[in-house]
C-alpha cells in the first residue's frame, strides 16, 4: 500500500472488474471470427478479415495508449505548448495512411505477407536488408511495450497500491490470452477500451471546467502559472520552438506507420477499402487527443502538485472524482496498456520468426512450427518488456523510446520510397539504413537523448528533430548509391505494378 495515497476499496473494486471484463474477453476472443490458430497469418493477423468498425477501435486501440493518455497531459502540464505536437502529427498521419497503406495492404495481401520486412523481401529478395527492417521494428518496439508498463504501474499507484505484483499478475494474464487467442484478443478487447476512454475523457472536459470557473479561467491560470515558471514555457510557443514543433510533428508522422504494431492494424485489415474508410474516420482520436492534452491545463488550474509530471492525471482525478470514477478511469487506462502491448507484442514477434529466424536459421520450418515460435516470442518480448521496467529506471525505457522513434523512422525509405520508385536497389537503401541509424543514434547521444538536435546553418540554429535529419541523411544516400546501380529487375518492376 502507499502511505501517501491509501487504497480506495470503491475505486479498487471497480478497476478489479473491468480488468476482470477484459481477462475474459481475452480468451474468449479465441473463438470469435474463428480460424486455424496455428497458422501465423490466422494468429498474428486475425485472419485478414477485420471490417471497417473492428479496424477503426484496433488501429485507435494501439495507436492511442495508455502512455498516450498518461505522457501528453504530463508534458503540456510540465512546459505548456509545444506539448501539443502530438495534435498536428496525428492530423498529418492520416493524409499518409490514405494515400500509401491501401497499396501496400494490396501487395501485401496477394502475396501472403505478413509484415513489412516480408514486402521488402518480396521486392529485392535476399536476407540482411529484410532482417535490418526486422531488427528496427523488434528493437523499436521493445521500449514502447515498456511504457505501456509505465502507464500501468502510473494508475495502479494512483489506486494506492505500490510494488510491481499487480503489474506482473496483469502481464501474466495478457501473455496468456494473447499466446492463446492471437491478434483477435486485443481486437476484441479494444472496444471496450476506447469506449471507456471516450466516457472518462469527455466527462474529464466537460465536468472539470466546470468545477475550476469555466475554460476561461484554466487557461488564465496555466498562462500565469507559466509566465512565473519563466523559460521557453507557455500556452503558445515561442518563436524559438517553431522549427523543433514542427519537425517533431512531421518526423513523427512519418514514423507512425512504420512500427509493427500499427503496420500490423493495417495488414490485419478485410480490404484495401477499409483502410481508405479507417484513415477518413480515425481523426476522431485526434479530437481525443486535443481533448486529453487539455488534462495538463486543468491540473494547474487545480493545484495539483506531483514529485512527477506522470502522475498528473491520477492526481487530477484524485482530486476532483468519485471513487467509482476513479476506479473507472484507472481501468480504462490500464487496458489502454494492454490493448497496444498485445498488438505490439505480436507484430514484433511476427518480424522474428518471418524475417530473422526463418530466413537465418530455419529455412525449412513448417506453417505450424512457424506460427508456434511466433507465440512463443510474443511472450519472451513481453517479459524483456516487463524486466525492463522492473530492473531499470523508468527514465531508461523513456530514452530507449525516444531513441526507437529515430530509428523506426529509418525504415520508411525501404518501405514507402519502394511503392513508388522502381529505380531503388537493395544496396542503397541498406546503406542509407546504415547511415541513417548511425547519425541518428550519434546525434541523440550528443543531446543526452533528447529528440531535437540544434542545426547550424548560415550563421542561424534551428532546433530540428534527430528522427528527420537521419532520414534526409538516408534517403540521399540511398537514392544516390541506386542511381550508380542497376535498377531492379523486371519481375519485381512488375510485382509493383501489380
Amino acid at each position: 500500500m502507499n502511505a501517501l495515497n491509501p487504497i480506495n476499496p470503491v475505486a479498487m473494486a471497480v478497476f478489479i472488474a473491468f480488468f476482470a471484463l477484459v481477462t475474459v474477453l481475452g480468451f474468449f476472443a479465441a473463438r470469435w471470427k474463428r480460424g486455424d490458430l496455428t497458422q501465423l497469418h490466422e494468429w498474428g493477423l486475425g485472419g485478414r478479415q477485420f471490417g471497417t468498425i473492428i479496424s477503426w477501435f484496433l488501429v485507435g486501440g494501439d495507436f492511442y495508449t495508455a502512455y498516450t493518455v498518461i505522457a501528453v497531459p504530463a508534458l503540456v502540464y510540465a512546459v505548456g505548448a509545444y506539448g501539443f505536437f502530438a495534435l498536428p502529427y496525428t492530423i498529418i498521419v492520416y493524409p499518409f495512411v490514405f494515400a500509401v497503406m491501401p497499396k501496400l495492404w494490396q501487395i501485401a495481401h496477394a502475396k501472403g505477407h505478413i509484415t513489412a520486412a516480408d514486402f521488402v523481401h518480396g521486392e529485392y529478395g535476399g536476407k540482411w536488408l529484410p532482417a535490418a527492417i526486422a531488427l528496427t521494428g523488434i528493437v523499436a518496439t521493445m521500449p514502447y511495450i515498456a511504457l505501456q508498463l509505465v502507464g500501468m504501474e502510473v494508475v495502479i499507484k494512483g489506486l494506492g497500491v505500490s510494488g510491481e505484483l499487480p503489474l506482473v499478475v496483469a502481464f501474466v494474464i495478457l501473455a496468456l490470452y494473447t499466446y492463446t487467442s492471437g491478434l483477435r484478443a486485443p481486437a476484441m478487447i479494444a472496444f471496450v477500451k476506447d469506449i471507456m476512454i471516450y466516457i472518462v475523457v469527455i466527462a474529464a472536459v466537460c465536468l472539470i471546467p466546470a468545477k475550476l470557473g469555466g475554460y476561461e479561467h484554466v487557461f488564465e491560470l496555466a498562462d500565469a502559472h507559466f509566465k512565473a515558471k519563466g523559460g521557453a514555457t507557455g500556452i503558445v510557443l515561442a518563436p524559438t520552438q517553431f522549427t523543433a514543433y514542427a519537425s517533431l510533428a512531421l518526423g513523427s508522422a512519418l514514423a507512425a506507420f512504420m512500427y509493427p504494431h500499427t503496420m500490423t492494424g493495417v495488414l490485419s485489415s478485410a480490404s484495401a477499402n477499409t483502410v481508405r474508410k479507417n484513415a477518413i474516420f480515425l481523426p476522431a482520436y485526434t479530437l481525443l487527443l486535443g481533448l486529453i492534452a487539455l488534462l495538463g491545463y486543468m491540473a494547474i488550474a487545480a493545484g495539483v502538485q506531483v514529485k512527477s509530471p506522470s502522475d498528473v492525471v491520477p492526481a487530477l482525478f484524485n482530486t476532483l472524482f468519485p471513487s467509482w470514477f476513479i476506479g473507472f478511469a484507472a481501468a480504462a487506462i490500464a487496458i489502454s496498456a494492454l490493448v497496444p502491448a498485445a498488438i505490439m507484442s505480436i507484430g514484433a514477434s511476427n518480424l522474428f520468426t518471418r524475417n530473422l529466424w526463418r530466413p537465418l536459421v530455419s529455412p525449412n520450418m513448417s506453417p505450424a512450427s512457424e506460427a508456434s515460435t511466433a507465440k512463443f516470442v510474443s511472450l519472451v518480448v513481453k517479459f524483456g518488456a516487463l524486466i525492463c521496467i522492473v530492473a531499470l529506471p523508468t527514465k531508461f525505457a523513456i530514452d530507449l523510446q525516444l531513441l526507437g522513434g529515430v530509428w523506426i523512422l529509418q525504415i520508411f525509405p525501404a518501405i514507402v520510397f519502394t511503392l513508388y520508385c522502381r529505380r531503388l536497389s537493395s544496396t542503397g537503401l541498406f546503406l542509407g539504413w546504415i547511415v541513417g541509424i548511425a547519425l541518428g543514434t550519434g546525434l541523440a547521444a550528443v543531446q543526452e537523448l533528447k529528440p531535437v538536435f540544434p542545426l547550424h546553418v548560415f550563421g542561424n540554429v534551428y532546433p530540428l528533430y534527430i528522427g528527420l535529419i537521419a532520414l534526409v541523411a538516408n534517403a540521399i544516400v540511398a537514392i544516390v548509391v541506386s542511381l550508380v546501380l542497376p535498377a531492379r529487375n523486371s519481375v519485381e518492376a512488375g510485382k509493383l505494378a501489380a
